[in-house]
C-alpha cells in the first residue's frame, strides 16, 4: 500500500503518511533545540526569602508555645506559680515538689541532689491545691478536668533573665494531685568536658575514645546522676558542620543546634529500637541512643556500632564493669560486646564543698583507713568541710561535680570477657591496667579538697 496516499485516523481525522512523516520530523528538530538553562535565585535573595519565612514561622512559634512570667501584675494564683518557678531557678533547683498532705501543700525544691523545703513559699492551705494545680496543668496543656490518672507534660517559659523548660508529672495521691516539675535550664548547662570532673588520665581516655571512628561508649549511673550532661558534652565535642549526629531520647531534655534528636513516643510506637532501625537509613555518623533498655534496642546498637557508627548510650548498672554482664545478660554474644564496646563510664554526682564557708576539720584515722585512704594519705592531707552560710542555706554545700569510673576495654579486658568472665574478674584485670573506680575518684577529690568525706559514702560504695 502506497503510503503518502493512504488515509489513516489521528484524533478523529483523516492523514496521510507524508504528514505523519513530517510531524516526526518535527519533532526531533523541537528535541535538538537548546533547552532553556534554569537559573536560581542569587545568595542575597535567597536570604531575602528566608528571612521572611523565619519571621513568620517564629512569630507562630513565639505565639504557640513560649509563656511570659511576670512576678506581679497578675492574679494572685497566677503571680504565687510564677514565683514558686522563678524561685526554682534562683536557688538552681532541679525539680520542684509540690505535695498535698490532709492540711496544707507543701512545696520542696531539690537542690544539689537533696530535697528541702523552701524558706520563701510556705503556709500553703490545703484549699488552695486545686486551683494551683489547675494553673500549672493549664501551663503545660494538661487536661484540668483529669485528676483520676498520672499526665505528663512540658512548660516553656520566658522571663527578664532568658528562657527556662520544665517537664511537669502530675500524680493522683489520696489528698489530691501531686506535681514534679523537673527544671531545664540551658544557661546552667555544662558541656565543657574539662569541667565535668574527670581527672587528667580520664579525661584523655574519654577525649580518645569519642574521636574514634566506630565502636560503642555507654555511660551508667543512677537517675540523676549526670549521664546526659556527659552525654551532651561529648556530642558537643563532635558537633562540627561534616558530622551527622542523631540522638534517640526519653525526652529530649535540651534542644542542641546542629543536632537531628528525636523524641521518643511509645503511644504511636517510636520507641527506642525502632527509631535507631530508622537511623540507619539517615547516613549517621554519630548515633545517641538514650537507653538501651531491651534485646532489641542492645542488638541493633551494637551491630551499629560494629558497621562503621560511634554509638553513644547508657545503662543503669552500679559500676562500668557490671554494663560489660547487663549487655550479655540482655542477650548480646560476648564476642560482640567486646568487639563493639570501646569505653564504658560510670559516674555519680557529689556535692562539693562551699568555697564561702569551707573549714578544715579533724577525722580519725581509723575512719579514713576504713574509707580507703592510705595511711601516707592520712599524714599528708588536711580534711574540709562547710560551716554553713546564706551562699548555702546553711548546708555547708554548693554546687556538683561528677565522680567517674572509666574502663577501657583493652585487649586483655577483651579475653576476660571472653572467657566469660564475672562482673569481679573484669574489675580486677580493669584495676590492673589502671581504672580508677568511683571510691578511688571519690577519694582524690577529697584530697583536693573539693567534696567531703561524708559525700564519698553518700555516693560510692567500697571497692
Amino acid at each position: 500500500m502506497d503510503t503518502t496516499t493512504a488515509k489513516q485516523p489521528l484524533n478523529g481525522q483523516q492523514v496521510t503518511g507524508e504528514q505523519i512523516t513530517q510531524e516526526r520530523q518535527k519533532g526531533v528538530a523541537e528535541d535538538k533545540k537548546p533547552q532553556k538553562k534554569i537559573t536560581t535565585l542569587s545568595k542575597e535573595e535567597l536570604k531575602g526569602v528566608i528571612n521572611k519565612i523565619s519571621t513568620a514561622s517564629s512569630a507562630q512559634d513565639e505565639k504557640d508555645d513560649v509563656i511570659t512570667l511576670r512576678v506581679t501584675g497578675e492574679s494572685p494564683i497566677i503571680t504565687l506559680v510564677n514565683n514558686i518557678l522563678l524561685k526554682a531557678a534562683e536557688e538552681c533547683a532541679s525539680d520542684i515538689h509540690i505535695e498535698p498532705t490532709d492540711k496544707n501543700l507543701r512545696i520542696r525544691y531539690r537542690v544539689d541532689g537533696v530535697l528541702r523545703p523552701t524558706k520563701d513559699i510556705d503556709d500553703l492551705k490545703s484549699s488552695m491545691k486545686v486551683s494551683l494545680v489547675s494553673r500549672i496543668k493549664i501551663l503545660s496543656r494538661l487536661d484540668i478536668a483529669e485528676k483520676r490518672l498520672p499526665q505528663d507534660g512540658r512548660i516553656k517559659l520566658k522571663y527578664d533573665g532568658g528562657e527556662m523548660d520544665f517537664r511537669v508529672s502530675t500524680l493522683p495521691t489520696i489528698y489530691g494531685e501531686k506535681v514534679v516539675m523537673r527544671l531545664l535550664d540551658k544557661s546552667n548547662l555544662q558541656l565543657d568536658l574539662k569541667l565535668l570532673g574527670f581527672d587528667d588520665n580520664q579525661l584523655t581516655d574519654f577525649e580518645e575514645s569519642i574521636e574514634k571512628p566506630y565502636g560503642m561508649i555507654l555511660v551508667t549511673g543512677p537517675t540523676g546522676s549526670g549521664k546526659t550532661t556527659t552525654l551532651y558534652s561529648g556530642l558537643s565535642r563532635l558537633n562540627k558542620p561534616g558530622v551527622n549526629i542523631m540522638t534517640a531520647e526519653d525526652p529530649v531534655e535540651y534542644n542542641l543546634s546542629g543536632v537531628n534528636q528525636v523524641q521518643i513516643n511509645h503511644d504511636i510506637g517510636l520507641n527506642f529500637a525502632s527509631t535507631l532501625r530508622s537511623f540507619l537509613r539517615q547516613d549517621p555518623d554519630v548515633i545517641m541512643v538514650g537507653e538501651i533498655r531491651d534485646f532489641d534496642t542492645a542488638e541493633i546498637a551494637v551491630k551499629a556500632a560494629l558497621t562503621g557508627h560511634l554509638v553513644l548510650s547508657t545503662l543503669h548498672t552500679n559500676d562500668a564493669p557490671s554494663t560489660i554482664t547487663r549487655l550479655i545478660n540482655m542477650g548480646i554474644e560476648p564476642f560482640l560486646v567486646s568487639s563493639a564496646v570501646v569505653l564504658v563510664v560510670a559516674q555519680r554526682l557529689a556535692r562539693k564543698i562551699c568555697k564561702d564557708c569551707k573549714t578544715e576539720h579533724k577525722i580519725s584515722e581509723k575512719q579514713l583507713l576504713k574509707i580507703g585512704f592510705s595511711e601516707e594519705d592520712i599524714k599528708s592531707n588536711k580534711w574540709y568541710k562547710g560551716a554553713g552560710c546564706p551562699t548555702c542555706n546553711n548546708t555547708g554545700y554548693k554546687g556538683r561535680i561528677a565522680l567517674y569510673e572509666i574502663m577501657t576495654l583493652n585487649d586483655e579486658l577483651k579475653d576476660v570477657i571472653m572467657d566469660g568472665g564475672t562482673a569481679e574478674d573484669i574489675k580486677k584485670d580493669a584495676i590492673k591496667h589502671g581504672m580508677l573506680t568511683l571510691r578511688q575518684s571519690g577519694i582524690n577529690k577529697v584530697k583536693e579538697g573539693l567534696i567531703t568525706v561524708d559525700e564519698v559514702l553518700r555516693c560510692t560504695f567500697g571497692d
